[in-house]
């Protein structure tokens, strides 16, 4: 079974319905591929690190409602770091200043849990392929 690990920039494409320069409709992508997951009953991976981006993006009440889906659906499975694998992120993060520290530990985490990490970033997606991680954008998987 095919598991996931999501970035944040995904959830807000679908949250806040957003396009690209193009006109792209982002956010549909994250739908269906969201919709995809469901279906196939495939595991999302998410973490503390991610919750606590959505928080600092999110207003309080957005955040508190858009919570409740990682607690309340089966698809959703929340992973830890370990001191070691958090030591790790640190140093990757001291070689790569162009990448924030919770982009890498979404990285490590998919990696940890042999996830796809999904994810529009660019430096993100370079550095995963650099490390070994399969990086993916939603539509590239549907």
């Amino acid at each position: 079974m095919t598991s996931y690990y999501i970035d944040s920039c995904i959830y807000l494409n679908l949250w806040k319905k957003e396009i690209d320069n193009s006109k792209a409709p982002l956010w549909k992508f994250a739908k269906n591929l969201f919709e995809k997951i469901d279906e196939d009953k495939s595991i999302i991976y998410y973490s503390g690190f991610l919750l606590k981006e959505l928080m600092f993006i999110l207003s309080t009440e957005e955040y508190l409602s858009k919570r409740e889906l990682f607690e309340a659906s089966f698809n959703f499975e929340k992973v830890f770091m370990s001191k070691e694998e958090y030591s790790s992120a640190l140093n990757i993060k001291n070689k790569n200043n162009k990448t924030s520290l919770y982009d890498i530990i979404h990285m490590l985490l998919a990696k940890k849990t042999n996830s796809i990490l999904v994810t529009r970033d660019k430096i993100l997606i370079q550095l995963s392929k650099r490390y070994s991680v399969n990086v993916r954008r939603p539509e590239e998987l549907l």
